[in-house]
């Protein structure tokens, strides 16, 4: 896989200069948002149709608002050619129709207590690394990044905010504690359920009596547990199944699903011959039976790969079944979800502030320089609008 980027290894604390594409990082019904670096405070110039506004180096990030919904406009940024991460016209994500009804955000994977960044437990790929820490006098990455998304969250508001597992490094008290201290400044309206890392040292570490339920008026948020103490490999019980099933038969409105792990490929020909590092093939197909058999069920979103990736299945009435990036590390990602009567946008976030910024492009260059370009995956896994 060819990278995009310069691949000189950052230093603590630098800001590296990318001369190769900025990224189209995240669109909306009325919004454009191009992030990219300039070695200093470079004045750049992005224009999407005819609103053209500037930003200064050596961070930029480029938002135009006020566009019109589904429409597909001429995007450009000073200096840079088009590519596969700045496409030379952009469409703006359709507005579902109705009433908005609620408004959700998500993170994923805040690794609270990790203090080392891109090791994968494969002896080669780490030998190259590289392994990034936060340097002597910064504050722990995590709590960087995660205070930063806490922040823009407060600042959208939304009625409910989901923290869909990976809390911590290895499920200590203490990490615990620390998650919860982080993401106290959005109130009662945050929720959590546990991941994988969660559960290394306690098993009940962060369970929050999954299943359970978030109503918002009309709108329903279904939180499951997906995670197998002691593995990183995914689990649903049946009897989380049935739970499922039995709050999708007594709602009416739009039923939204949350879970650490992601689901297997259903229409993958072969099956893994071991255990797969998602939900369990079989446990994945009886999910996909519970949203085959109630149209309340609009989407199943999931953290768990650090990775921006959409799945839709025939069998689901082909509804997403979302993967969203981690806040830890590169992009700095984050979700928002509108509702609306007639349908929902995903708008996947990249932290913003300076700091978290920074940290972000150190770690776009991990896994022997490619990390970046393996998790951003294309704009459509990123943010689009389904109808329902």
């Amino acid at each position: 896989m060819a990278a995009l980027w310069t691949h000189a290894t950052p230093q603590p604390g630098v800001t590296t200069a990318r001369p190769g594409e900025p990224e189209l990082m995240s669109v909306g019904p009325d919004e454009v948002v191009v992030t990219f670096t300039t070695p200093g405070d470079d004045d750049v110039a992005t224009r999407v149709g005819t609103t053209e506004i500037t930003t200064t180096g050596p961070r930029h990030v480029a938002c135009v608002q006020g566009l019109e919904p589904d429409t597909e406009y001429p995007l450009t940024v000073e200096g840079a050619p088009a590519g596969r991460f700045l496409p030379a016209r952009v469409r703006t994500l359709a507005r579902p129709p109705g009433r908005l009804l609620a408004t959700v955000a998500t993170a994923n994977d805040t690794h609270l207590g990790e203090v080392e960044c891109g090791r994968t437990g494969d002896p080669a790929t780490d030998a190259i690394g590289p392994i990034l820490r936060a340097a002597p006098g910064e504050a722990p990455y995590p709590e960087t990044m995660n205070r930063a998304v806490v922040a823009e969250m407060r600042a959208l508001d939304p009625d409910a905010v989901i923290v869909k597992g990976d809390l911590t490094a290895v499920g200590s008290d203490e990490e615990y504690a620390a998650f919860l201290a982080v993401y106290a400044g959005l109130g009662d309206r945050m929720r959590h359920v546990r991941g994988n890392h969660d559960a290394f040292l306690n098993p009940t570490l962060a369970i929050e009596d999954a299943p359970y339920a978030v109503e918002l008026g009309s709108v329903t948020l279904a939180v499951l547990d997906t995670v197998t103490p002691g593995t990183d490999a995914g689990q649903l019980r049946t009897d989380q199944l049935v739970w499922l099933d039995d709050l999708a038969r007594e709602r009416t409105g739009p039923i939204l699903v949350f879970g650490h792990h992601h689901c297997w490929n259903v229409e993958a020909p072969e099956r893994p011959a071991g255990p797969y590092f998602g939900i369990q093939p079989a446990a994945s197909e009886a999910l996909v039976d519970v949203f085959a058999r109630h149209d309340q069920l609009v989407g199943y979103f999931a953290g768990h790969t650090h990775t921006n990736r959409v799945r839709r299945f025939a069998a689901a009435r082909h509804v997403p079944f979302a993967e969203v990036a981690c806040t830890k590390d590169y992009p700095g990602a984050w979700a928002e979800y509108r509702i609306y009567d007639g349908g929902y946008t995903q708008v996947m976030r990249r932290v913003t502030s300076p700091a978290a910024f920074d940290w972000a492009e150190r770690c776009r260059f991990m896994i022997q320089g490619i990390y970046g370009e393996l998790v951003l995956g294309g704009l459509e896994h990123r943010c689009f609008a389904e109808r329902f």
